[in-house]
This record gives C-alpha cells, structure tokens and sequence, in this order.
C-alpha cells in the first residue's frame, strides 16, 4: 500500500467517524438493537439444534429477552429506588449511629482519634446534591413536556428498538454471509478468519462478562439479604456492577456493606458475614459456574 493510499483510508475512516458522531441520534437504537440481537445470537442458533425454525427459535429467545427487561423495569428498579431514598431519608440516624457508638467502639480497640460526623453539614451536603438532581431531572422533564417532537421520537426509539432487535436476530446469519459476499475474493477467506477470530474472542468475552456480573450481583444481594442487611439489593447490584474489574466489586462490596452492617447491627459478628458472603461469590466454583 503506497502513501497515498494510506492517507485516502485515514481520510475515509475520518470522514466516516465524523458522519457516524452527526447520525449518532439516529443510529443508536439500531445500534443498542444489534448489541441485543449479537447477545441473542447464540441461543437461537442453539435452539435451532433442537427442530426449531429460525422464526420460533427468535420468538422463544425475543421472549425471554423481554421478560428478563419488563422483570427489570417493574420489580428492580423500583426496589432500588426504594432502598435510594430510604438510605438517604436515614442519613441523620446513620450519622447518629456513627458519632454514638462506631467512632467510640474503634478509638477503644485501636487507639485512633477520628473526627465526629457533623451530621447538619452532612445533611446540608445530601440535600443540595439531591435539589441539584431534582432540578436537573424537572428541567429535562419540562423541556420534554414542552417538545411534541422529542416525545415522538422517544416513542418511536422505544417501538423502533424490539421491532429492528426481532429481525435482526432473525436474519444475522443472512446479514453476516452477504457482508462476507461482499468482500473481494482475494482477501475474504483472510478477512473471514481473522473476523471468526475476533468475534470468538469478543463474544466470549462480553457474553461472560455480562453473566458473571449478573450472577455476582445476585449471589451478593440474596447473601446480603440473608444476613438482614436493610440496602442489600442496593449494595449487591452495585457490587456487581463494578465487578467487570477483577476484585474491584468485591473490595467495593466488602467496605460498602461492612460499614452499613456496622451502622445497622454494631456486632462484629455480622461483618463476618458481609465478609463471607463476598468471599464465597470470589470462589473459583462460583465463578466456574458463571
């Protein structure tokens, strides 16, 4: 490949970035719809292994896609918004808690001389950021309600977005063998493989990736719940979340929840328990199983 040709591609891929970053608002449900469908994939090609047509293989697996996101949508996140508000209505009685008994426990064991929490400054600190947020969420709402035309495009990202997922999982393999048939003969046997390559390597990576900290979050928030923790749903997911960064959920998790159980229950005993439980969703079984 001569010089010229070299700044032609860069020109091209330039060009094609910043076409990309102008239609970015109109491509991104067709992009989130072949994130989901590359997700699905998988499954339906396993279904078919079964006597399944194409067609019922998408619709069991556009099902259980959709279960899984309406479960999200009316059963976690209201529990979590829930356990949002009810740990920032019980900042006070934390802070109490803290300056009462936490602070006075650790100067007797350890020795250590720790400021009190102030709790009007943290209050004050709490309130402002939650009034910043509210004004933030009313003014975006407001600009909404005032724009016929944003609303319609909301709703019709939100049909566009199952309608554009159900055909794309239907026809990839179609849509991946006419892309290969567009490659010139010379290169598409090279540039077939290295692609089966990468999209082993991708796929595995991001569909593990998503299972593990589903499965994480899960493990943590039921262990969490079993030892009585009021913000175990909160704490857990939260934990889960992070954990795409080897160790960092379980680190995250531990602090977060030793120091609400150390709010809640003041008993040694039960940080034991937070402990054990981020331990056991560290264990290679469980982590083999994911």
């Amino acid at each position: 490949m001569t010089d010229s040709q070299k700044w032609l591609v860069l020109a091209l891929t330039a060009l094609s970035g910043w076409l990309v970053y102008l239609l970015l608002p109109v491509l991104m449900p067709f992009v989130f719809s072949a994130i989901l469908a590359y997700l699905g994939d998988p499954l339906t090609d396993r279904l078919e292994t079964y006597r399944l047509s194409r067609t019922q293989s998408v619709i069991v697996v556009f099902s259980a896609m959709s279960l899984v996101l309406a479960l999200v949508l009316f059963l976690l996140i209201p529990q979590l918004e829930y356990q949002i508000a009810n740990f920032i209505s019980s900042l006070p009685a934390y802070a109490e808690k803290i300056n009462g008994a936490v602070l006075p426990w650790l100067e007797q064991r350890f020795g250590v001389t720790i400021k009190p929490v102030e709790t009007n400054e943290l209050i004050n600190i709490v309130k402002s950021h939650w009034q910043k947020a509210g004004g933030i969420v009313a003014t975006t709402m407001t600009s909404i309600s005032r724009s016929g035309g944003v609303i319609a495009a909301w709703l019709m990202n939100l049909l566009l977005i199952p309608v554009v997922t159900f055909y794309l999982l239907r026809d990839w393999d179609t849509l991946v063998a006419k892309v290969y048939d567009l490659l010139p003969r010379r290169i598409a046997p090279t540039a077939g493989k290295l692609a089966g390559e990468v999209n082993t390597v991708l796929s595995a990576f991001l569909r593990g990736q998503f299972y593990v900290m589903l499965a994480l979050g899960c493990i943590y928030s039921l262990g969490l719940w079993i030892v009585g923790l009021d913000l175990a749903l909160l704490i857990g997911m939260l934990a889960g979340l992070v954990s795409f960064v080897p160790y960092l959920g379980a680190i995250v998790g531990i602090l977060v929840a030793c120091i609400a159980a150390l709010v809640q229950f003041q008993e040694l005993t039960q940080l034991a328990s937070v402990a054990v439980v981020f331990l056991i969703g560290q264990t290679k079984p469980w982590k083999a199983r994911c």
